[in-house]
């Protein structure tokens, strides 16, 4: 596990109003600097079981993502993915790409794999029932979620207007100034 800036858990606990759990890094920057997507630890430093590895962080993106679902998207994916062998090849792919990796952090940490037949994020392999899970798994992985891809590409730009956090972050590429003021 890497070392996490302090100032990124600062952030990242803005945007949750929470202290996050398990994080063993960023795995993906909004272009405004910020974390958005966090590799969480396959089990909580109790030893909980979490599934989730890859964790949307920022709360713009996700509200962008749950307009999409309240759209009806998730619908439509379901719905072409019980109609196309190709799809549902990649979306396994994805879904099997979500445990290896998984599985290889727990690894990594010297902690047990989460047992065999543990869900992997989204509904994937067989079903589209959370668009945040899946572009986190995009995000942080590129070209490795067909879903995941499509709604992101769907997305508005959510970071335009500015972090969704604003934490004392120290200069950073992209980041622009530092920030002094905490969220309300």
């Amino acid at each position: 596990m890497t070392e996490i800036d302090p100032a990124d858990i600062a952030a990242v606990r803005a945007q949750l109003g929470r202290e996050p759990r398990g994080v063993r890094n960023v795995a993906y920057r909004c272009p405004c600097g910020q974390p958005a997507v966090l590799e969480t630890a396959p089990r909580l430093p109790d030893g909980t079981p979490f599934p989730t590895l890859y964790y949307l962080t920022c709360p713009k993106a996700a509200s962008a993502i749950g307009t999409l679902e309240g759209g009806g998207m998730m619908r439509e994916m379901q719905e072409r993915l019980a109609g196309d062998p190709d799809l549902r090849a990649a979306y396994t792919a994805a879904h099997e790409d979500y445990l290896r990796r998984r599985d290889e952090a727990a690894r990594a940490d010297g902690i047990e794999p989460l047992p065999a037949g543990t869900q992997s994020a989204g509904g994937m392999p067989e079903r589209v029932k959370c668009l945040h899970a899946l572009i986190a798994h995009e995000l942080a992985v590129p070209g490795a979620n067909p879903f995941g891809r499509e709604a992101l590409d769907a997305l508005p730009e959510w970071w335009r207007a500015g972090p969704c956090a604003h934490v004392e972050t120290g200069a950073r590429p992209g980041a622009g100034a530092p920030r002094t003021e905490e969220k309300p």
